[in-house]
């Protein structure tokens, strides 16, 4: 029987890593010391290490090359566009959206983003609006929400990146490890219309996501409402 409080030292080892980057001990894109040295630098077996190492790299937060070394994974515009964006064409390949206008402004947070993103009452959010380009056209219209308390002064920046991830990670500290996807349909509305030429009532495809960070924290809520007839939404299991 565990103990209450109690951590396996498999976790105790992981926690202590991640909080190495999100400390910034490690830099983006910085190699690690082998897998030997941290083994003898946090107490434990070669082992442990190797199991620890091997769970990050399957999170996406570490990089090992065959023969170069273990390094802490980068989220470039190209990698966090890859993973995170699954619009193609009927062939499967890949698009890359580009900016096409945005706004933001720090606001009071509502009722239904304080439920999203797990936030206080009274908490205040960054609100991004974004029209995205698809070959050129206006097809994705973008909806961000942040906990202000996470990004300070980001309503300040502008333009931002075309990809925030990146932003996140560089500038504020925070990884994006992971998201979570709900798929929906809807009906072009008089917005949809307007910024993106849809005729009112033509099918919308909706995506709420909310991403999380290192830490298992909810730190994006992001709906993105895409009128694109020529693409499809596209995932691989595995």
């Amino acid at each position: 029987m565990e103990l209450p409080g109690y951590r396996p030292l498999y976790r105790q080892v992981y926690d202590i890593v991640v909080s190495k980057v999100v400390q910034g001990v490690w830099k983006p894109g910085e190699a690690l010391p082998s897998e030997q040295a941290l083994a003898r630098e946090l107490g434990v077996s070669q082992g442990t290490m190797r199991k620890v190492l091997e769970a990050l790299t399957t999170e996406k937060l570490l990089e090992r090359h065959q023969g170069k070394g273990t390094f802490i994974a980068e989220n470039t515009q190209e990698r966090a566009l890859f993973r995170f964006f699954r619009m193609v064409r009927a062939d499967g390949s890949r698009v890359t959206p580009d900016c096409g206008g945005e706004t933001l402004k720090l606001r009071a947070s509502r009722s239904v983003e304080q439920q999203q993103l797990a936030l206080r009452k009274g908490e205040r959010v960054v609100e991004i609006r974004r029209i995205r380009l698809l070959e050129g056209k206006p097809a994705v219209r973008e909806t961000i929400i942040l906990p202000a308390s996470l990004f300070p002064k980001i309503e300040t920046r502008q333009p931002l990146p075309n990809t925030l991830y990146s932003l996140y990670q560089t500038d504020f500290g925070i990884h994006i490890v992971a998201a979570n996807e709900r798929l929906g349909a809807s009906l072009a509305d008089r917005e949809d219309h307007k910024l993106m030429g849809a005729p009112l009532g033509a099918p919308i495809l909706t995506i709420s996501r909310i991403a999380l960070s290192l830490q298992d924290l909810k730190v994006e809520w992001r709906v993105s409402r895409v009128y694109a007839q020529d693409l499809t939404y596209a995932v691989t299991l595995t």
